[in-house]
């Protein structure tokens, strides 16, 4: 997760792209919990690998590593060279059994991870797979080639950025090798790259399969997840018993925060609303609106906002990151934080 999150701006010039929320949590806690519930063992350690993002952000990611009784490492990517190097960083959480995640990517599954095979690889079908790492895999449904952002037709299988190694350190050898050596894809050290030479050394992959994989990587896509999250999760409390609502009606599914204020307004469905925000005399559908912000006199769908906006007057769609103040607006609006 030590990624800049560029598609992601405005939000991610305030907050890492991980730790936006989605229907109350944030994406890298949802991960985390997902992948602790597939897990046939008790998970140690938690190493995760992150830029400089702050005491604050720290802090949050020893609470979700506490949160399924694991330890917490945190490790520093200083300069982005690619997925390789970057799992290198956590070199000493990299022995016996190892899941390798990225933070930009939920998912949803029925099953147990089998830990006795020596590789599991996530994958999808996907319409376009030029954007992703794909593998190639065998009528025996092993997998039998990897390829970074191809160029051409290779495979519609894309990896979804979750993966199982038996034995870390040998995952940790091959990654060393890679830079030991300078061997670059596209300009950087992938992963994929390390998974070829394993493979090519005997080790068997296969595909793991999930019943739906959701994307956190731009805005409509994350606005897409949360309206499936709350679709998945309502029959949990999502609604905060704390909330004022005065002549407002609420559609469910919807996340409502603690303190939240909705004064003769609609919201939902498919809406998340964090701590101490204030809806008035308005319309809120499928859209993310953060902490201690205001919306009034708006019309709004499909839209993120940060936290502590200001938001008045018609809108359509909206993307405003933190401490914005965007009064008198009509259209399609993404605005940077002023702060």
């Amino acid at each position: 997760m030590a990624g800049m999150g560029k598609r992601m701006r405005p939000h991610t010039l305030t907050t890492p792209k991980p730790l936006l929320p989605i229907a109350g949590k944030s994406i890298v806690q949802r991960l985390t919990e997902d992948i602790a519930k597939v897990s046939p063992e008790k998970i140690d350690e938690i190493a995760f690998i992150t830029g400089n993002f702050g005491k604050d952000t720290e802090n949050h990611l020893r609470k979700i590593a506490d949160g399924i009784g694991a330890v917490c490492t945190i490790r520093y990517q200083e300069e982005a060279l690619g997925t390789a190097h970057a799992i290198l960083c956590a070199e000493k959480a990299l022995q016996g059994k190892v899941i390798v995640a990225f933070a930009d990517t939920l998912f949803k599954a029925d099953f147990t991870l089998d830990d006795a095979q020596d590789g599991i690889i996530w994958v999808q079908k996907v319409e376009n797979p030029k954007p992703f790492g794909v593998v190639k895999i065998n009528e025996q449904e092993v997998i039998t080639g990897f390829m970074e952002k191809p160029d051409y037709f290779v495979s519609d299988l894309a990896i979804i950025g979750i993966y199982y190694f038996r034995d870390g350190a040998n995952l940790k050898n091959e990654l060393q090798y890679l830079i030991d050596n300078n061997i670059r894809d596209k300009g950087e050290f992938q992963l994929t790259s390390a998974l070829e030479n394993m493979k090519n050394k005997g080790i068997q992959f296969i595909p793991g399969k999930v019943t739906e994989w959701l994307d956190c990587g731009n805005k409509d896509a994350t606005v897409y997840t949360n309206q499936r999250i709350l679709e998945i999760d309502k029959q949990q409390k999502l609604i905060s018993s704390t909330h004022i609502s005065h002549n407002s009606i609420i559609i469910e599914p919807c996340y409502i925060g603690d303190n939240v204020q909705l004064i003769n307004s609609i919201v939902g469905p498919y809406v998340s609303i964090g701590n101490n925000s204030i809806i008035e005399d308005s319309v809120v559908k499928n859209s993310i609106v953060q902490t201690n912000t205001k919306i009034s006199c708006a019309n709004i769908h499909n839209s993120m906002l940060g936290n502590y906006v200001d938001f008045r007057n018609n809108s359509l769609e909206l993307s405003i990151g933190d401490y914005n103040i965007q009064h008198n607006s009509i259209g399609f609006y993404t605005t940077q934080n002023n702060n």
